[in-house]
């Protein structure tokens, strides 16, 4: 399993809307491509400072499910415009990582 880590940044007056838009939009748009390998998301919201930091990981069963979701560049951050519109700012390229150890129930998002 890999993990793709990504963070995005926005004020706090669009911290809200930011969040609606992933959750009932993007999302869901994710899971409707049916991406093999593809397992799921989770986001995480912090306030620090005038800023809400966002975090997004995704699991994926390999670089090639990875790169199905994103391109043959598969570390460019997949940032829709009307997210972009949103953010102040994020990262340009994503992070991946082996998941060595998770005691975390994931449902799978094809279920």
């Amino acid at each position: 399993m890999i993990s793709r880590v990504w963070h995005g940044w926005t004020t706090i007056e669009q911290a809200d809307a930011y969040e609606t838009l992933l959750t009932d939009e993007i999302f869901p748009g994710i899971g409707q491509r049916q991406i093999a390998g593809y397992h799921g998301i989770e986001l995480f919201r912090r306030t620090t400072g005038l800023e809400v930091e966002f975090v997004t990981i995704m699991y994926f069963d390999s670089l090639d499910a990875i790169r199905e979701f994103a391109g043959q560049d598969y570390e460019v951050g997949v940032v829709p415009i009307k997210a972009r519109a949103l953010l102040s700012r994020f990262d340009e390229r994503s992070q991946h990582y082996e998941v060595k150890a998770s005691s975390v129930a994931r449902q799978d998002p094809q279920a």
